[in-house]
């Protein structure tokens, strides 16, 4: 009678590039973990001015849940700015401080890109092209128009937006106005033929496909001298309340 023959237990697949994405350029504090392109987790709170409180926690929870180690990680890569200027720091602190540790490269995304990649699939559909906004007080916006693969067509500025500001850029086609700059101004923007999507906010979650070809390519921030993008000068305010 013959042995019975056993089967050699399959190996698991080897892992991919693990990628975190930290983004608090604007009031949302969002992480998300990719492994090469493809998303594995994030999560994120709507918030104001809570960014330090919440990163940190965010990251290792979301490593928890995905039973990972942040010595695993191949990179990190964060929102590089414009947008708030706190929100920008403590995204930076942390993004360096974690590369520090784990001895892995620092990656950056502007944040107006990663607002334009989070409607890419609606841009392509359309064939439109994408103006991300990022509220920068009073009728100022960041912005910077990108073609329907979330491509930049032309620098980043603070623009006051008015009646007519957009009216060249929409005489050419369909436009997707996105970010909370977008709907601030969405009264001077829809009327003149501008779709603005009020649902879609900075996140982690969409930039896939743009960080792992950054990754590829070695566009890696140096650790000592990176700084955000802030734009403009960080203006402090002084209070008018008397201090006893």
């Amino acid at each position: 009678m013959g042995r019975k023959k056993t089967k050699a237990k399959s190996e698991a697949p080897e892992r991919g590039p693990l990628l975190l994405v930290l983004e608090t350029a604007t009031g949302v504090s969002s992480v998300a973990l990719y492994e090469r392109d493809q998303l594995l987790g994030h999560a994120e709170f709507h918030t104001q001015r809570l960014h330090a409180k919440l990163i940190t926690v965010m990251v290792q929870q979301l490593l928890d849940n995905l039973s990972l180690r942040a010595t695993e990680l191949a990179g990190v890569v964060v929102s590089a700015g414009p947008g708030s200027y706190t929100g920008l720091r403590v995204g930076v602190s942390t993004a360096k401080g974690l590369c520090m540790a784990i001895d892995k490269p620092l990656l950056s995304l502007g944040s107006l890109e990663t607002l334009a990649c989070s409607v890419r699939d609606v841009a392509r559909v359309l064939g439109a092209r994408i103006v991300p906004m990022i509220d920068a007080r009073r009728m100022e916006v960041y912005c910077r128009p990108f073609d329907a693969e979330a491509r930049p067509l032309a620098e980043t500025k603070a623009q006051v937006v008015e009646e007519n500001t957009f009216d060249a850029l929409l005489a050419e086609g369909p436009v997707l106005f996105v970010g909370d700059g977008a709907e601030k101004c969405r009264a001077l923007l829809e009327p003149r033929g501008g779709i603005v999507l009020s649902d879609r906010l900075s996140s982690a979650a969409g930039v896939g496909e743009r960080i792992w070809e950054k990754f590829q390519a070695g566009e890696f921030e140096d650790l000592v001298t990176f700084e955000p993008y802030y734009l403009k000068n960080f203006v402090a305010t002084v209070s008018k309340k008397k201090i006893l």
